[in-house]
């Protein structure tokens, strides 16, 4: 009897130990996002918090904890939480319909997982554009035995603020308005460019169907570093050691981030440690996250956080005294890379959509566009080559790469671009895969189109592309081919993968990689989970454009995730964005309607003049890839001018076709068999005025008509002719608003006021 009481009470202490175990071990959060009036550019709006604050609270965990975050939605939208970085359950990854439920409004959602890492890591929103509204925040997670020495630990998350709602600033940029780029004063206009002597450079952008470099795409009131514009933290005493963890939770804004005094000691990058190295004159892409130590001097330490474009800064002042100064990085110059790049054998502008899209041709398009150099493609086409190898890319591998990259650096190829990379990154221990282990090869070019602002790999977006499939126990090798003018930040879910440096088979491990300009990053991972799992753009904006890809093991799907498919995740990158243009001018007046989503188009144009000439017309359009479209429609006119007595009502059907050097062309033909063919253009002439012209020439052969009217025909009696024209100027007053003046053959001259809605 006594031994069985014995018994019992030792099983109560061991239930009662194992209960403060699991207690002690366990780290609970409880985060609540909300719409909340927010002010961080001088404009109250309407933003979104997590606990009342943008950023969000900075979690902070032990390496080996549970965590347990209840995360609840106070909003009227649903929402999500994606935990960046993080190695965990492929159920709590946080990607709406494709991993995590989404959290409904007026629910709360609980997330566990054990932490398995050690780093400075981030959370934020995966819905839409909700991060840009202030969904994010920050995590620490300690590792078990500390090896840096520092005496403090300063979190500094870096974001882009703007007064806009974000929706609004997508439907801007599908629309193609130059808005953003005169605002902030990045734009090339061509005034300036010939100015510079860049008119050939200039020409060369247009033959090939773009505008200029292109750098960020939008206008921000602010940049944030810990949600304010300026932040200081006076309370560090001069010669202590600070460990600041910089994270970009920008939502299209990379950050040169640079510091006053001594160069900081870089110790970490995306979570794990790396080779200590002191670094300054930092590129931090969006969604990155770079750990430093830093010493306290007897003076105040500035750290400026600029935008890439060098359209803003946002500071962060340490210590007291007077201030040292951290360097400036210049401003880009745009005319100049302009005119260094068309000395270039390249091939901009690759298509963001293609004719067939289940048919992904990636290495072809990898050799009609990009860089034309023979011998860089023989010598650093890795992917190719290493098809008959199965291992991880060894240090000669990786240094051939650099050599090649530092040969075209010095002959001026590619000078402008040799700073974005990450040979200054190597990591503590080999992180090369056992040469036994199979390799899948996956080649994905990274392709998008300013003109309609989608966004792709393989010119294929997420909402017309394929799963890649993997198997468990493969090393997957991704090459990253940029074929845009723009960097992308690619993130993938619930991996780490090793960036192929110079240094071999201590390439360092992140989660997310910048891929520059006109450049190839090669990554590799370990495939050692199941399920499917995100990879994309972090830049938000191309994100929702297009620009993502579904790893997926084929495993089945969790039985939680049956009421929510993945079609939904698919929808938000090919949702429709309606836009509108309304002219009020002395001589006539316009609207122009647009609902346009990847492949389809709605249009409503309607024109009056006050000499009583009128014309509306509608149409539907289909892409066929991102130049070319057939369409359908229905055209209402008069025939005489002061007089609506007669309306003619024709069917028309044709193509668009969005021509090299940036013309539009209209070919049609209507239903009494009148050709038509029309071209417009126009282009930025000074920095805030834009000019356009268009012209229209109509032809009826009498194939269906009487032509009766001998004194209309021209040619011999062949014939009768319509041609109506048009040339003007444009001012931006602000977003929606500019003033307009015009000449039209039909109506006159005149000008007024345009207004976008």
């Amino acid at each position: 009897m006594m031994r069985k009481q014995h018994l019992l009470v030792i099983a109560v202490l061991l239930t009662l130990a194992n209960s403060l175990s699991a207690q002690t071990d366990t780290t609970e959060y409880h985060l609540t996002i909300e719409q909340a009036t927010v002010n961080k550019a001088g404009k109250d709006i309407e933003g979104m918090t997590i606990n009342g604050s943008i950023p969000g609270p900075t979690l902070r965990f032990t390496e080996g904890d549970y965590a347990v975050i209840y995360v609840e939605n106070k909003m009227d939208v649903e929402t999500s939480v994606h935990w960046h970085g993080l190695l965990l359950p492929n159920f709590y990854d946080g990607v709406p319909y494709l991993t995590t439920p989404p959290i409904l409004p007026s629910t709360t959602f609980k997330y566990e997982f054990p932490l398995k890492q050690a780093g400075t890591y981030w959370y934020h929103s995966h819905t839409l554009l909700q991060e840009q509204s202030g969904v994010y925040g920050s995590i620490i997670i300690e590792p078990k035995e500390e090896t840096l020495e520092y005496d403090h630990d300063l979190v500094l998350v870096l974001s882009d603020w703007t007064n806009q709602k974000p929706m609004n600033v997508l439907r801007n940029l599908k629309r193609g308005n130059e808005w953003y780029g005169i605002k902030k004063g990045t734009s090339v206009p061509l005034s300036r460019v010939i100015g510079r002597g860049g008119f050939g450079a200039q020409l060369n952008f247009w033959r090939q169907r773009m505008e200029g470099a292109d750098i960020a795409d939008i206008y921000y009131n602010a940049f944030l570093s810990n949600g304010e514009p300026v932040q200081h933290y006076d309370q560090f005493k001069p010669g202590e050691k600070i460990r600041l963890r910089i994270i970009n939770a920008a939502a299209s804004s990379q950050f040169w981030v640079t510091f006053g005094g001594e160069d900081p000691l870089l110790v970490a990058a995306d979570g794990p440690r790396v080779v200590p190295v002191p670094h300054n004159k930092t590129f931090i892409a969006i969604a990155e996250t770079y750990d430093f130590i830093l010493t306290v001097p007897d003076k105040t330490l500035e750290i400026r956080a600029m935008a890439q474009d060098g359209s803003g800064t946002t500071y962060t002042y340490i210590g007291k005294g007077d201030t040292l100064k951290a360097p400036v990085m210049p401003r880009p110059d745009k005319i100049a890379m302009m005119k260094q790049m068309a000395k270039m054998e390249m091939r901009m502008g690759a298509p963001a959509m293609k004719f067939n899209p289940s048919k992904e041709k990636p290495y072809e398009l990898k050799e009609n566009w990009g860089m034309q150099m023979e011998d860089m493609d023989s010598n650093m086409d890795m992917d190719e080559g290493m098809n008959n190898h199965n291992h991880s890319m060894n240090a000669d591998s990786a240094k051939t790469k650099n050599d090649m990259e530092m040969k075209s650096a010095d002959s001026g190829q590619m000078g402008m671009f040799t700073e974005y990379n990450y040979d200054y990154l190597k990591a503590l221990d080999t992180t090369t895969f056992d040469d036994s282990r199979p390799v899948k090869e996956v080649m994905l070019n990274l392709t998008g189109n300013m003109w309609r602002y989608i966004w792709s790999m393989n010119g294929v977006p997420l909402s017309e592309a394929d799963k890649i499939k993997i198997e468990k126990g493969q090393v997957v090798r991704i090459t990253l081919n940029n074929l845009t003018m723009m960097h992308h930040p690619m993130h993938l879910h619930g991996h780490f993968f090793r960036v192929i440096n110079k240094n071999g088979e201590r390439s360092p491990l992140k989660h997310t990689v910048n891929v520059p300009p006109m450049q190839k990053v090669i990554i590799e991972f370990d495939a050692n989970e199941s399920h499917d799992w995100f990879f994309h753009c972090h830049i938000l904006y191309h994100l929702v454009g297009g620009m993502a890809r579904v790893y997926s093991y084929g495993t089945p799907r969790d039985l939680r995730m049956k009421n929510y498919p993945l079609k939904k995740l698919v929808h938000e990158t090919d949702k429709y964005y309606t836009w509108g243009l309304v002219d009020a001018a002395s001589h006539m007046a316009g609207l122009n309607l647009v609902s346009s989503n990847t492949r389809n188009q709605f249009n409503l144009n309607v024109e009056y003049g006050w000499n009583q000439i009128a014309e509306g017309e509608v149409s539907y359009e289909r892409y066929l890839y991102d130049y070319f479209r057939v369409f359908g429609g229905i055209n209402v006119e008069n025939e005489s001018r002061y007089s609506f007595d007669e309306v003619v009502t024709t069917g028309v059907v044709g193509f668009r076709f969005f021509t090299p050097y940036m013309f539009d062309l209209d070919v049609r033909i209507d239903n009494m068999l009148r050709p038509q063919i029309g071209l417009g253009r126009e282009f930025l002439l000074f920095p805030r005025t834009v000019a356009f012209g268009e012209i229209e020439y109509q032809a009826d052969f009498g194939w269906v008509n009487d032509l009766s009217y001998e004194e209309e025909l021209i040619g011999n009696g062949l014939y009768k002719e319509e041609l109506v024209w048009n040339a003007g100027l444009e001012f931006f007053l602000s977003r929606n608003f500019s003033l307009m003046a015009s000449y039209d053959n039909r109506f006159g001259f005149g000008g007024g006021l345009s207004t976008r809605f």
